[in-house]
């Protein structure tokens, strides 16, 4: 079985390939306080996206990239997201819409706990 840990036998367009349930490790200051740089979470792929629900998102601008975000609300080809940290997030705002992979469904480490979606 292959690792699952971002960066380790993750291939661009693999996402959720098999795999309903990864753990993804969050990386920068974009959803600060929620989840910071380090945060592990657990992802679920094929869930269905709310708006408030932390998601797995990737840009068509930025294909390489996976990012961690809010869903704000959905938007033509995708969904608009923005990171809870208003001054430390490369976002939408600047992106546009996103393509939403996956739904967080937990931070695993270091304090772990269950996310719901919020207004």
């Amino acid at each position: 079985m292959p690792d699952t840990t971002p960066g380790v036998g993750a291939q661009q367009g693999d996402e959720g390939v098999g795999v309903r349930l990864r753990r993804v490790a969050v990386r920068g200051p974009s959803m600060s306080p929620t989840l910071r740089d380090g945060d592990v979470v657990l992802v679920w792929f094929g869930a269905r996206v709310r708006a408030g629900d932390i998601v797995l998102v990737r840009w068509s601008s930025r294909p390489e990239q996976l990012s961690v975000k809010r869903a704000a609300r959905p938007a033509d080809r995708g969904w608009w997201v923005l990171g809870d940290n208003d001054h430390g997030s490369t976002d939408s705002r600047l992106l546009g819409p996103a393509e939403v992979l996956a739904v967080v469904r937990a931070r695993l480490w270091p304090r772990p706990r269950r996310f719901r979606s919020r207004p």
